[in-house]
């Protein structure tokens, strides 16, 4: 963007109305690709970079011609999925969004990419947020993480109204410690693969093991949990383009017929990543679940670590993975946005010139009280109406 921002305000607002460029925010394209890249070496408010990445090398496996590439966006709603801010053909920023259940009442921004020579990082990457509120209208809540060294993406998401749910912690397991723990064997007596009929049970232990303010923005429901035959077919057609293997297990108590602890294990050729969840009454499950995983990784790819991901709600496992050993890598916030913003930015409501009348409007009597049939506990009343026929 050619002008520059004013010093006394720190906003783009230096041109006329007419003198301003267009900035118009428009479906990726395929040419975009090699000034993403770039733009993504040269910036420091990458989100989720590792995500950024993926995005980019499935997005150059679509189809060459931009015309084409535009249809296979637009199918499957990913035609607001991922988008660019542009002025005077020039990419200022770069965002992604995706849904984070099936029922689409919440919604993930994965990550955002702005740019270093834009006027206004805070400004562009505003516009970009306001423009998916405005079109994802079945949005209910809005989830993001951000690195909490990243200042700058941290003042955009407060601006647009995103607070704080939960610190997460990311960690890593070194390939000798899951060769120490790959030497004992698991007591997991019922730990059976995760089919589509356990579902419910999944869905149990995800509602327990969360507080209920997570809860509420995540919105999982049973089918949730559940892998339909379309996912099904390209989770297989990504594994054979992206050499990954996947195991999923569960833990089930017969006594109370449920769900207790849950994992899956993604191996790729750089690291090992898994997913965890734990009943809070059964923390014990803690080692035995990193022993079976640890057993998993040696078998694959004993040479690459394990990352695990810890919340500031779960204390019993940074607890152990500071027993054991494990590295902190990173730290990251989670925040989301609820849809009593949008409310609250449609229609203000001003108190100046409400008059105390139009308050107590309602409650004034709509019709004239009804005498009543009984005596007043006042001697004086009940001497007065002695001498008054009834009526």
């Amino acid at each position: 963007m050619s002008s520059k921002p004013s010093r006394s305000t720190g906003t783009i607002n230096t041109m006329s109305t007419a003198e301003k460029p267009k900035i118009s925010v428009r479906p990726l394209q395929r040419r975009d690709l090699p000034e993403l890249k770039l733009a993504m070496e040269n910036s420091s408010t990458a989100i989720c970079l590792q995500q950024f990445e993926q995005s980019i090398r499935q997005a150059e496996q679509w189809p060459v011609n931009n015309g084409l590439f535009a249809q296979f966006a637009g199918s499957n709603q990913q035609w607001h999925c991922l988008l660019v801010l542009e002025s005077e053909k020039q990419i200022l920023g770069a965002i992604q969004v995706k849904p984070f259940n099936r029922s689409h009442t919440t919604w993930q921004v994965v990550w955002a990419l702005l740019y270093p020579q834009a006027s206004s990082a805070l400004d562009c990457g505003s516009q970009l947020l306001r423009h998916c509120f405005e079109k994802i209208v079945e949005a209910s809540n809005w989830v993001s993480e951000i690195e909490i060294e990243d200042k700058v993406a941290l003042a955009m998401y407060r601006q647009n109204g995103f607070q704080p749910l939960a610190q997460l912690t990311y960690w890593e397991i070194s390939t000798e410690i899951l060769r120490d723990l790959s030497e004992r064997s698991p007591d997991l007596p019922n730990l059976l693969p995760v089919r589509n009929s356990d579902a419910q049970l999944l869905y149990q232990l995800d509602t327990v093991s969360m507080p209920p303010l997570l809860r509420q923005v995540f919105d999982r429901q049973v089918h949730d949990f559940r892998t339909g035959m379309i996912q099904e077919a390209l989770e297989r057609l990504a594994a054979q383009m992206n050499p990954a293997q996947y195991e999923s297990y569960y833990v089930f108590e017969s006594q109370r017929k449920a769900a207790i602890g849950f994992y899956r294990l993604e191996s790729t050729n750089s690291e090992h990543q898994c997913d965890l969840t734990v009943h809070p009454a059964y923390t014990w499950l803690y080692p035995e679940l990193l022993v079976q995983m640890a057993g998993s990784c040696q078998q694959r790819n004993s040479h690459l670590p394990l990352q695990v991901v810890s919340a500031d709600y779960q204390p019993e496992r940074e607890e152990y993975l500071q027993r054991i050993g494990a590295q902190r890598t990173k730290h990251s916030l989670l925040m989301s946005r609820s849809v009593w913003h949008k409310v609250r930015e449609a229609k203000h409501i001003s108190l100046e010139g409400l008059q105390l009348s139009d308050v107590l409007s309602g409650l004034q009597p709509s019709r004239s009280p009804i005498p009543s049939r009984w005596e007043s506990t006042d001697p004086l009343a009940n001497d007065d109406r002695k001498d008054r026929p009834f009526q």
